[in-house]
């Protein structure tokens, strides 16, 4: 008998979400995706603090999306997201990368620690000169970049004029059809308008 899809529990609108799907795509897991609400009671018994993403494999439960990428990584060992270099590994895994943006937050106070954060990423990848973040593969830190900066432009209206626009379409989006193909972007998911969702970690 085949094991069970592991569920991915979801929504759209989440940068948490959207980087383990990324990370789920790239290492080619098949899995099943539940788009879910802070009303409903049944996301509630899986994840009591009702933050998406949780991902449950054969009734292991893990929230937050960098504890799931990190199960991910051990578990679905092809297409690595982290480097066997300790320096760049060391980059993938700094916190500067993870910003979170919260929904209850003023969007001042939200465009401050975006703009911020963007700042700080864009002097870490000064010079940068492979096709990804920190190499020449996709790795954690551009699964982490790609959902943040989508949702600084298009959730909060951020006005990008720091170099890290010419910095993030060399270093992450080098082919927009393949980067749609490889960051799993799901047109039908993303023009769904659920409501009530509690963005986590």
């Amino acid at each position: 008998m085949a094991a069970a899809k592991p569920i991915l529990y979801s929504a759209w609108i989440s940068s948490c979400s959207f980087r383990v799907r990324i990370a789920l795509n790239l290492k080619g897991v098949d899995y099943e995706y539940r788009a879910v609400t802070r009303s409903d009671p049944d996301y509630e018994k899986i994840n009591p603090i009702k933050y998406v993403p949780a991902f449950v494999d054969g009734g292991f439960v893990v929230s937050d999306s960098l504890a799931i990428i990190l199960y991910l990584e051990d578990k679905y060992p092809q297409h690595p997201l982290l480097p066997q270099d300790l320096k760049k590994k060391a980059i993938n895994l700094q916190g500067l990368v993870d910003g979170k943006l919260g929904s209850n937050e003023s969007l001042h106070i939200v465009w401050h620690y975006i703009d911020k954060g963007f700042r700080a990423i864009e002097k870490l990848l000064e010079g940068c000169d492979s096709k990804y973040a920190t190499g020449d593969e996709i790795q954690l830190a551009d699964v982490f970049l790609a959902p943040q900066i989508h949702a600084g432009v298009t959730r909060f209206q951020i006005d990008m004029v720091h170099n890290l626009l010419s910095v993030i379409p060399r270093c992450i989006i080098h082919d927009r059809a393949a980067a749609a193909a490889e960051l799993g972007k799901d047109k039908e998911e993303m023009s769904r308008d659920e409501d009530s969702v509690v963005v986590g970690a």
